[in-house]
């Protein structure tokens, strides 16, 4: 874990643009450290970004729009860890699309949400195979 997942609106950037960003973001999750040590495992970490075809935003003018951030973590990590994970994450959330957001209506946004692993299932050799 961390599982990142991004919904943006269908005009708001192509496949490469995206694919870019969700480059940029696994490795800043990747960068993430408490101290000398990585914050999230390798293995777990996934970046992926949905593109929504059908949507409203605001007042429903054409060129609005938007993409939200939902990032998922195991529970137990501090305040300041989840903190300095969201900072760095929405900064380059936000640089990617600065020039987009000097000139048209959008609208970014990013939360932080914990599980716990009752309830989970999994079922990964990521991690294994990293260690090789």
């Amino acid at each position: 874990m961390p599982h990142l997942t991004l919904e943006y609106s269908a005009g708001l950037a192509d496949e490469g643009s995206m694919d870019s960003l969700c480059r940029k973001l696994a490795r800043c999750l990747q960068e993430q450290k408490e101290g000398d040590r990585p914050v999230y495992p390798l293995g777990g970490i996934r970046v992926r970004a949905l593109r929504c075809e059908t949507y409203c935003i605001a007042d429903g003018a054409p060129d609005a729009a938007f993409l939200h951030g939902s990032l998922k973590i195991g529970a137990g990590r501090s305040e300041p860890v989840k903190q300095a994970t969201g900072d760095a994450l929405f900064e380059i959330i936000k640089q990617h699309f600065a020039e987009i957001f000097d000139k048209q209506g959008l609208a970014l946004s990013l939360e932080i949400s914990e599980f716990s692993e009752a309830g989970t299932w999994k079922h990964n050799n990521l991690h294994a195979r990293l260690k090789r």
